[in-house]
């Protein structure tokens, strides 16, 4: 969802990767899509990476915040990839499928939803992490425009943002169990429908 606005202050500090962190990360990406995230140890992060398991330490302090630093990062490459300032409940809504299509065409959220879907409901479903609120930042800042323009219904545009991520991460979540009731016409006709019916006045 390509709204264009900053960052809230306390998540800056977590995205300012330095050279030798996007080499990490390049390397979780790698251990993640070819063996998923229990083949992600330290030991094979800096193995992977060419790097030492210090160095490692020194930025995360586990296996499990560099899975999730991965995670955020691939979020914020699909989120950059729009081209289009949302400003309108139909703007929102295509951002939206988007940002969902390409979430289900990623290499690394697709071999997660594909293998390992536990493991994507975890860090993406179970707790808003870092992830979900810089989604639900521009979430919420194209509601607040929409709002003003009368697109979309009045309300706390925070609380409208939740629930909006909510449905469509449990539509992509689910997209697979339903494939053989809705195929993905359907299934991309209906959730778009479910979305702007959330926001509508």
């Amino acid at each position: 969802m390509a709204i264009r606005q900053p960052l809230a202050p306390d998540l800056e500090p977590a995205l300012r990767w330095d050279a030798t962190q996007r080499r990490l990360l390049d390397a979780a990406e790698e251990l993640i899509r070819t063996r998923g995230v229990h083949g992600l140890t330290i030991a094979e992060l800096a193995r992977t990476a060419g790097l030492s398991r210090p160095t490692v330490y020194r930025s995360w302090s586990g296996a499990d915040e560099v899975v999730r630093a991965t995670l955020l990062r691939r979020v914020l490459v699909l989120l950059a990839a729009g081209d289009q300032a949302a400003a309108t409940r139909a703007d929102i809504v295509a951002e939206v499928m988007r940002f969902a299509a390409a979430l289900g065409a990623d290499p690394l959220f697709a071999a997660l939803l594909e293998r390992e879907p536990e493991v994507f409901t975890r860090y993406m479903l179970q707790r808003f992490g870092t992830s979900q609120r810089v989604i639900l930042s521009h979430l919420s800042s194209a509601i607040a425009v929409a709002q003003a323009g009368g697109s979309v219904r009045q309300g706390a545009s925070d609380e409208i943002a939740v629930m909006l991520l909510l449905i469509a991460q449990s539509a992509i979540l689910s997209h697979g169990t339903v494939s053989d009731l809705l195929d993905r016409a359907a299934w991309t006709r209906e959730l778009a429908a479910a979305l702007d019916g959330h926001l509508r006045p």
